[in-house]
């Protein structure tokens, strides 16, 4: 599934091919994802889109009227073509702007999502109200870790990808960042320190930052916008290399399902 890195990565790339050009014409070839297509989403030529923007996973284009809300659930890709070839199967939306390009959304398993939001407020939405801060952002710190874990008996590694606590720290960004601030992530969240809460915040925010400046992580499934994969798979150091020696400390990387997500960790350098 294509996370924070990947999503802005996305928006990256999209940016200078949309914000400030007009539409020219949307054409949905598939008017249900994992929710019904917005009937906005149909009617939006003649607007100027007047920022694309990220929260949390959703990509939010936004327009004098109101903001498309648009999500790629657990395959759904974007690419731009100046002269766009034939549909395939899985193509089921086209955005052409007046100055030629043709952004194709596609998504194999259609759990990607466009919705509505009218009004020049996209963030009350009831997909992003309630969210947390913005992991990159400056209300996300250790303090702010900190305070929301007291009491709290769930694994540390649940409780960052809470997106209520901080949003789009997905599975593979938070086994990285867990193993870099030396925490084991079957951790009690309540029973990490403050002190080790800032060494998280700062890994996660690390980890994130690096994997947006080589274009996400390679997923099966997933394309940055020009197409081509990511790269920070190659940078990892836990996620999906249980069974291999710790690239610090030589010490077998062990492997369990918490919360119903695959787990890694070294046992020797996280405690």
């Amino acid at each position: 599934m294509p996370e924070l890195p990947e999503v802005e990565t996305t928006r990256r790339g999209l940016d200078p091919l949309v914000t400030g050009r007009t539409i020219e014409a949307v054409t949905v070839r598939q008017p249900m994802l994992r929710w019904p297509v917005a009937r906005e989403a149909a009617a939006l030529a003649g607007c100027k889109v007047l920022a694309l923007q990220r929260r949390a996973k959703w990509l939010l284009w936004r327009f004098e009227q109101g903001s498309l809300l648009w999500h790629l659930g657990m395959s759904g890709s974007f690419r731009g073509w100046n002269e766009a070839p034939g549909p395939g199967a899985h193509d089921h939306l086209d955005v052409v702007v007046r100055d030629g390009w043709t952004i194709r959304y596609t998504d194999p398993r259609r759990f990607g999502a466009v919705l509505w939001q009218p009004g020049d407020d996209p963030f009350v939405h009831p997909r992003l109200a309630g969210l947390g801060p913005e992991p990159l952002s400056d209300r996300f710190d250790g303090d702010h870790l900190w305070r929301l874990s007291r009491g709290r008996r769930a694994a540390v590694k649940t409780f960052i990808m809470d997106n209520a606590v901080v949003v789009g720290v997905g599975n593979i960004y938070a086994a990285e960042s867990l193993f870099d601030a030396g925490i084991h992530p079957m951790r009690a969240a309540g029973r990490v320190s403050r002190a080790r809460y800032a060494v998280l915040a700062e890994t996660i925010r690390t980890t994130l930052t690096r994997a947006i400046e080589v274009g996400g992580t390679s997923l099966r499934d997933f394309t940055v916008g020009d197409g081509t994969p990511g790269y920070f798979g190659q940078e990892l150091k836990v996620y999906g290399k249980a069974g291999e020696p710790c690239p610090v400390c030589g010490a077998e990387i062990k492997g369990a399902v918490i919360g119903q997500r695959a787990t890694t960790w070294c046992s020797e350098c996280q405690r």
